[in-house]
């Protein structure tokens, strides 16, 4: 393995693995359900992820670059997905209970990766970064989608494991209430710069 590809698995894997959005989702589903259930939305990050990598590299970004109207609707998309996101994770059923919200899944998840502001850094910082330009743009933006979506199985699946860890830590219904709104305020703090960034384009 050359010192090229480590250094791609590395930037993957510290993108990845660091607190964003879909990590405190996951977390929030693994506390609530468990890790089975969490599944349906790490492929869905994976999936959407991926996707976004191979048009991103392949042009949609001069798109994006000639109708900023778009971006911007996109980017306020984003911060009310993130507030329903957050809404579903503090109002679900705890373990036992019936009825409630339902949870985000693998549909959310593709759907989330297009408005989610961390994931178009992310893609433009990896084509802009890592493409060569003496090598093929298709099999470079390949290799790229899939070293992050083989990337986000074990970084996705690491949160939700610590927060099915939390979970029975927490013992009491009251105490996983207390985590689900911690959750889902963390989620939407987790969208502030995206929406301090919107007002100063206002």
């Amino acid at each position: 393995m050359d010192a090229y590809l480590l250094s791609l698995i590395g930037f993957t894997v510290a993108a990845t693995i660091s607190p964003g959005p879909n990590n405190v989702i996951v977390a929030s589903i693994g506390a609530q359900r468990g890790v089975l259930a969490a599944l349906p939305y790490i492929l869905g990050v994976a999936v959407g992820w991926a996707v976004m990598i191979l048009l991103v590299g392949t042009g949609l970004t001069g798109v994006l670059a000639r109708m900023p109207a778009l971006a911007m609707g996109m980017r306020w998309v984003a911060m009310l997905f993130v507030l329903l996101l957050a809404w579903r994770i503090a109002t679900a059923p705890l373990p036992g209970e019936a009825g409630g919200g339902r949870l985000p899944g693998f549909v959310s998840a593709v759907l989330f990766q297009w408005v989610n502001p961390t994931g178009w850094l992310l893609a433009l910082g990896l084509i802009s970064a890592w493409l060569r330009p003496d090598r093929s743009l298709l099999a470079q933006v390949g290799l790229f989608a899939l070293v992050f979506a083989l990337a986000v199985l074990p970084c996705t699946l690491a949160w939700t494991l610590l927060g099915t860890g939390a979970a029975r830590l927490l013992h009491s219904p009251r105490r996983l209430r207390v985590f689900n709104l911690a959750m889902a305020i963390l989620l939407v703090v987790s969208m502030l710069p995206v929406v301090l960034d919107l007002r100063q384009d206002v």
